[in-house]
């Protein structure tokens, strides 16, 4: 046996050890031996017999906990174990909330404290109150919003009022815009939430920055503005296809509108840190302060996946303004929307927050690495995006390799789909990327 996040040991009995059974009711549960060192050796404990009265009735009086405490025999040892389940509310011990965060224990406090609370009472935090009054809704976009709404509530009138649509969709409580109700249509949120912004910069370098878009207002005026401070450093140009003019970006912008609402409405608004927005060269680098849930990885963005939105009440009212098509859906999609422009699959990644990344071209060394092309295939694709072609000589002598394995290794580019033969016969026979074509 050894510890680990719902198993740990102790030689002997200490009160301290509540704080331990704490944890493990606010975390996913748990068992404690005692008798046991911290290399996972059976040391056998006393006073058994008092010990199995004594600790179930401090684990009730301080905590308010039932836990099966019992015997257990290890390697001829007799020990105790003291197994815990998960508790559904949020537990204390001595007026302090802990958790288990791997092997150890960590005390809860600030907004920390707070998201804990919420998420084991099954409480939004964007249902919630706030402080701001139906005077502060943007009267602008909630006729917007009674436009855009239509053909998912058709029951929505022109004439209806602010109060009433508000309350229709729970954003009102105690007389004061919720949470949700003042970030979707107040006229200042950031007044009243602050960090509730967002950001887009140009950056040639992670550290040269060229120019810098700070976007606030609701969560609608927050999608135009962010929206086009991203279309400004982002190239265009247009294709004829029949007898409509079609416009192509850098990367296909219904994937990137996807990555902002995401962004926009799965944040996590106690944190003061804005979604940033960082445009490079060859990527865009997305970030939103508020991770996935547990019960969400990051393989599974890929995937149809349950819908678990850290704000439900914004994450439905964007459903009812048509700006997203299901809940669970939005990764996905910008998956597809990526593969279908014949670029890399957006990447996914939990670093301090949720992150997205674009990239434009599909050829770097990273992403071909990913695919599983060896160094000699990589270093023949950078070849080529630099001269525009290479032949099998030519692979021969830059790789240093015999004519068979050129062969072999071109082969293998051309029935992955990155590289194109053209030309008939040895004097003509050469290899393009498959875009050039």
């Amino acid at each position: 046996m050894r510890e680990s996040k719902q198993v740990e040991f102790k030689a002997q009995w200490n009160d301290e050890h509540l704080k331990t059974i704490c944890a493990f009711a606010n975390s996913e549960g748990g068992i404690i031996y005692i008798g046991v060192d911290d290399k996972g050796n059976p040391i056998g404990t006393t006073n058994i017999d008092k010990l199995l009265e004594d600790i179930p009735n401090k684990i009730l009086s301080k905590l308010g906990v039932i836990a099966d405490v019992d015997v257990e025999m290890l390697k001829g040892q007799e020990v105790i174990k003291i197994k815990v389940e998960k508790s559904e509310v949020p537990i204390s011990y001595d007026g302090k909330f802990y958790i288990r965060t791997g092997s150890t224990i960590q005390q809860l406090s600030g907004n920390e404290l707070v998201r804990f609370m919420l998420k084991k009472q099954r409480i939004s935090w964007d249902s919630l109150p706030s402080e701001a009054g139906i005077d502060e809704v943007d009267i602008e976009t909630i006729e917007r919003f009674k436009r855009m709404a239509k053909k998912r509530l058709p029951e929505i009138s022109d004439e209806d009022s602010i109060e009433k649509i508000l309350k229709n969709l729970e954003l009102i409580k105690e007389d004061k815009l919720t949470n949700a109700g003042l970030l979707l249509f107040g006229k200042k949120p950031q007044k009243y939430i602050h960090g509730a912004g967002a950001r887009v910069g140009r950056f040639k370098t992670p550290t040269i920055i060229l120019d810098t878009v700070d976007v606030s207002g609701n969560l609608f005026k927050q999608l135009d503005g962010l929206m086009e401070a991203i279309k400004k450093h982002l190239n265009v140009r247009f294709e004829i296809k029949g007898i409509e003019r079609e416009d192509i970006w850098d990367y296909p912008l219904e994937a990137i509108r996807e990555a902002v609402i995401n962004a926009l409405i799965h944040r996590d608004y106690l944190s003061l840190a804005d979604i940033q927005i960082k445009i490079f060269d060859d990527k865009i680098w997305f970030y939103n302060p508020g991770k996935l849930p547990e019960e969400i990885t990051i393989e599974m963005l890929k995937q149809d996946h349950a819908s678990i939105p850290r704000n439900r009440h914004i994450a439905y009212v964007f459903f009812l303004a048509g700006l997203i098509e299901k809940w669970g859906s939005g990764t996905k999609r910008m998956v597809e929307l990526c593969k279908e422009a014949g670029l890399p699959e957006p990447e996914f990644k939990e670093e301090g927050g949720f992150v997205v990344e674009f990239y434009k071209d599909i050829y770097t060394e990273e992403y071909l690495a990913k695919l599983g092309l060896n160094e000699r295939q990589i270093r023949a694709v950078m070849y080529v995006k630099e001269k525009g072609r290479i032949t099998n000589k030519e692979y021969q002598e830059i790789c240093s390799v015999s004519k068979a394995t050129a062969t072999r290794d071109l082969t293998e580019l051309v029935n992955m789909g990155i590289f194109s033969i053209c030309g008939v016969g040895k004097r003509t026979l050469h290899y393009i990327l498959m875009n050039q074509k």
